[in-house]
């Protein structure tokens, strides 16, 4: 999981490092990049690449809020402070349980409603103190939170009917399909930047690969607290290579946001 958070950390800031790219250029070449490996992959192994019938309808919703969401992120990232974008974008797992609790029939205890609120709490704290979060900004990553929330619903009731590699390369599809209806507004890469649009494939499958592999080794509430380790690395890239600096409060409310997540994680363990 480790390994997974700094693939991600760094894809995320080759993704603001792009910013001269449309977003839909660099969500292309984040999907692309990890579709080129995985899906010769499945071929090798035979992994069945539409699914089973009854599935395809999830599958391609998933694929489909998978794609918007990375595309808000991205635009986000290009926006606002780095550190900002992926702290308010951990907001998601409030949704997820949300989803699981009205689509799933999930049972959520008191103790998580108020991990929650104190994560709901944290993100308009960000929002209210740091004034470089711009109200359509903020809108953008709390929607796209939003909808990594369902994506996490969806493959939760995926995950014992499909193969994982299944629902990865639906994801790919539709973001490689999706961004090319915005190819008018894409530019070539020069130079060197041909190597970051192509590495931030590859970061993406390696934080893909690795996130898998730890969910499959362990269970998800020893593993899942560490994927916070994303923020640190976000925050650290974000003041080394975008004199990116934060006050008291806005640390706060990351801090709220985290804690929150943690502790909603913590009393599903428990009980």
């Amino acid at each position: 999981m480790l390994i997974a958070a700094f693939a991600f950390a760094w894809m995320n800031l080759l993704a603001k490092y792009l910013q001269d790219f449309h977003p839909l250029q660099v969500v292309f070449f984040r999907a692309f990049g990890t579709f080129i490996f995985i899906f010769p992959y499945m071929l090798y192994k035979k992994v069945p690449v539409v699914g089973k019938k009854k599935n395809v309808f999830w599958l391609s919703l998933r694929g489909v809020l998978s794609f918007v969401s990375l595309a808000l992120f991205f635009k986000v990232v290009q926006d606002i402070p780095l550190g900002s974008a992926v702290a308010l974008r951990y907001t998601a797992p409030i949704f997820s349980v949300i989803f699981a609790y009205f689509f799933l029939k999930e049972a959520v205890k008191l103790g998580q409603w108020l991990s929650l609120i104190i994560s709901i709490a944290g993100a308009f704290i960000m929002k209210g103190v740091d004034f470089r979060i711009d109200s359509t900004s903020f809108i953008l990553i709390m929607f796209s939170s939003l909808l990594v929330g369902g994506v996490f619903a969806i493959v939760r009731y995926l995950g014992s009917r499909e193969h994982y590699l299944t629902i990865i390369n639906y994801f790919m599809v539709f973001s490689i399909v999706g961004s090319l209806f915005f190819i008018q507004y894409w530019r070539i890469p020069i130079g060197e930047e041909w190597w970051w649009v192509c590495i931030i494939g590859i970061l993406g499958l390696i934080g893909q690969v690795f996130l898998t592999r730890a969910f499959q080794l362990a269970d998800t509430s020893t593993v899942a607290p560490i994927k916070y380790m994303e923020l640190v690395y976000a925050l650290l890239f974000g003041f080394f290579l975008f004199d990116e600096s934060y006050t008291l409060w806005p640390i706060v409310g990351m801090t709220l946001v985290v804690v929150g997540m943690l502790l909603n994680v913590w009393i599903k363990r428990k009980g």
